[in-house]
């Protein structure tokens, strides 16, 4: 089995970059396999180009007729582009993307006169097996009926020679079985809220839009030496292998020179993003060996989830072209640094304003503290929320882990804006003073801008930072599904927007206050109660951790723990009461994740007990039988003194036969571990076992892997190292 090993190194160590070149500027290219307006302008109707205008500005529903219309374009394009398959694309609870092919090409039922046929009907539905995706009970194998629908305000696009169309995903009954559904309802929400407070400040704002701008991180491995590794082609990661004598120690992988073959990797794949309109921008060395970034402008958030998912897909076809495998996974190596996916967050108006960046003005400066402090106030109270929404089995390698946030979250602000909160929190309750108002307008409300600009710094350890003019969800794991994220962030602040107006109308109207000291009031009480999510110190310390606990704050470091919060009667009426999802949306997709969760867990058990057993104890067993063999012949030569000569040897045969029972003893009680949590009949507790049971026998396992992995001969042993993995370019 070692010839793999030292077969996939030769193959690597020989790789060259594949010969690639940008014939065009990226503006000339950007978007040429998008439906976008510039393509539906040429190719549409003018009664279709307003349908679908108005279905993405305002949701307005397209009639069946233009629908017609608007396949009939969208067939044209695609078909003057060469292609001849059309998509639902859609995104499932997997945590991927799905779709089922279908050709244009059509006949007639004697078999004569084929034509390329696309229609509404086909443009606006489908029909998927509902019970073969995961549905959390919704749909049985005997009810399997479901359906795609059509997202007019995500773009259709061309993908190879398949035109590609953003769908949603619903059960027969008209449930949400897709990550899709949820978010575009959590953005109708935060739209509505955001607009009426805005009305505060500028009566002309008719629309909000919630903003993410994601920073993709990934590793990349010679294809080659990704496959003589069983675990990370079945599990993502790696679960055993020693660390390298050198990692990350130096910092010199980080912003340094781009290798030549990830380099040429990358401007394949941004070439590819810019036909399919994704607007990558960043590309750049991160921390540990071998692994990258990328990060587009920001977007609306609908259309930087679509970009995201097609983004990762992209990815791992182009990696093939590149002969690499791009491992996604938070935590693929033990000892460097793992993946993140952090989400920026903004809101921006129809009139062009960010609402989470400070102006020049007070005016616009008390509408920036507006929705500063009610993210805040919205994360203090819902952070057990925000939590579970980033919690899965990867994860959870990830946070807390010295180089990601920790599993308690906490918002850092900086300590100039703290500052501003504290001269805010000193506001005289009830009517201000002319001199007051005069005073808290000009000297501290008037002075952000500087103050963002000049002193606003930045916290790696938090999980939910303000950066200057957005708010920075860096807790995200690199594979995840944004929408998650941005559904549960999105619905929050929505709920605490809304709560904000009721108050702000009661002051105004009961109490006869005028506007902005019924603002400065409500936002006055707001900064006194969300202190204790406000953290600008190191979230990796333990003095934190005993902190956050005498605050009251979640610290959930497992996704089974985490994931109750998803199903408390809290989170049940917050996401029904605002529409984005009904107790059976929620509960179905609490068993999902916990039923995702054991699996994930489940199959690493396995990997790791064959890999254990049929890779690393049978290598170790033939060095063994080499040694005992050199002992045999210096016992030869040297007679009643060989003990003290075979002294090493006998220690090792001893040290590796203690290792090797070590192995089989704790592979076969996790076994046993794990037959017991299979035998558990409640998803919670099933996930807690294998969280609390089987897990920790990892480690253990490991340990006894890694310390044969020394002591066994280098050219005997079969797994790639992690030497070999990190740095071979």
């Amino acid at each position: 089995m070692s010839t793999i090993r030292f077969q996939a190194l030769r193959e690597a160590s020989g790789r060259k970059a594949i010969h690639f070149e940008e014939s065009h500027r990226k503006s000339n290219i950007f978007g040429s396999n998008v439906f976008n307006e510039k393509a539906m302008k040429q190719y549409l109707t003018s009664d279709a180009f307003k349908a679908v205008q108005g279905a993405i500005e305002s949701g307005a529903k397209i009639d069946r007729k233009l629908a017609d219309y608007i396949a009939m374009g969208m067939k044209e394009w695609a078909l003057s582009k060469g292609v001849t398959h059309y998509t639902h694309w859609f995104q499932p609870l997997t945590g991927t993307t799905a779709e089922k092919h279908d050709a244009f090409f059509e006949t007639s039922f004697d078999g004569s006169d084929p034509v390329e046929k696309f229609g509404g009907a086909q443009l606006v539905q489908q029909e998927p097996d509902a019970s073969s995706f995961p549905n959390g009970g919704i749909r049985n194998t005997f009810e399997a009926r479901g359906y795609t629908a059509w997202d007019p305000t995500s773009p259709a696009f061309i993908y190879g020679t398949t035109l590609c169309i953003p769908t949603v995903f619903i059960s027969y009954t008209g449930e949400a079985l897709d990550n899709k559904i949820p978010l575009l309802r959590a953005l109708a929400a935060m739209d509505e809220a955001a607009t009426e407070v805005c009305r505060y400040f500028d009566k002309n704002v008719k629309k909000v839009t919630a903003t993410l701008g994601w920073e993709q991180e990934y590793f990349l491995v010679d294809k080659a030496l990704a496959h003589s590794r069983p675990d990370l082609m079945m599990t993502g990661r790696t679960l055993l292998g020693h660390t390298s004598a050198k990692g990350q120690q130096l910092d010199d992988h980080y912003f340094g020179s781009i290798p030549t073959r990830a380099l040429t990797y990358m401007r394949d794949l941004e070439q590819e993003c810019m036909l399919l309109g994704i607007p990558v921008k960043t590309r750049h060395n991160e921390v540990a060996p071998n692994q990258f970034e990328l990060a587009p402008i920001f977007e609306e958030t609908n259309l930087a989830v679509d970009h995201n998912c097609l983004l990762m897909d992209i990815m791992q076809k182009v990696a093939e072209r590149h002969e690499f495998k791009v491992l996604l996974h938070e935590k693929p190596f033990k000892g460097v640094n793992g993946s993140g996916k952090h989400n920026n967050w903004s809101l921006a108006t129809d009139t062009g304003v960010n609402l989470l960046s400070p102006s020049k003005t007070p005016m616009s400066n008390l509408q920036f503290l507006t929705f500063f402090i009610n993210t805040i106030k919205a994360v203090n109270d819902y952070e057990e929320l925000l939590r579970a929404s980033i919690a899965t089995a990867s994860n959870d390698h990830r946070l807390g882990a010295n180089e990601a946030p920790p599993a308690i979250i906490s918002v850092f602000i900086g300590e100039q804006l703290t500052k501003v909160l504290a001269e805010l929190e000193s506001v005289t309750r009830g009517k201000l003073s002319p001199e007051e108002k005069t005073d808290l307008k000009l000297n501290v409300v008037g002075k952000i801008p500087e103050v963002i600009l000049d002193n606003t710094d930045r916290n790696r350890t938090s999980p939910f930072a303000f950066t200057g003019n957005k708010f920075e969800f860096r807790a995200v794991g690199s594979s995840a599904n944004c929408s998650n994220a941005m559904t549960t962030l999105n619905t929050i602040v929505a709920k605490q927007l809304r709560d904000f107006k009721a108050e702000v109308d009661a002051l105004i109207e009961s109490k006869a206050m005028k506007k902005d000291d019924a603002i400065f009031n409500v936002l006055r009480e707001y900064i006194k109660v969300s202190k204790n999510i406000l953290f600008e110190g190191d979230g990796y310390s333990e003095a934190w951790e005993k902190e956050a606990k005498k605050r009251g704050l979640s610290n959930f470091k497992t996704t089974p723990e985490a994931l109750k919060a998803r199903a408390s009667k809290r989170a049940l009426d917050l996401f029904s009461e605002l529409g984005i999802m009904n107790h059976i949306e929620m509960e179905a997709r609490y068993e999902i994740e916990l039923e995702e969760y054991t699996k994930k867990i489940q199959i690493e058990s396995r990997v790791l007990g064959d890999i254990s057993k049929n890779h690393v104890i049978p290598t170790a067993i033939r060095y063994q039988n080499t040694l005992i063999e050199n002992v045999k012949g210096l016992k030869d030569i040297f007679g009643k003194e060989f003990e003290s000569v075979a002294k090493e040897q006998i220690g090792l045969i001893k040290e590796i036969s203690v290792h090797i029972e070590g192995i089989n003893a704790k592979v076969e009680e996790m076994t046993n571990e794990r037959k017991k949590a299979n035998a558990l009949n409640n998803a919670q507790k099933t996930a807690e076992a294998y969280c609390n049971k089987v897990k920790p026998y990892f480690e253990i396992i490991r340990n006894h892997c890694d310390k044969l992995e020394l002591l066994v001969d280098n050219e005997l042993w079969t797994l790639t190292k992690y030497r070999e993995l990190l740095f071979t370019k």
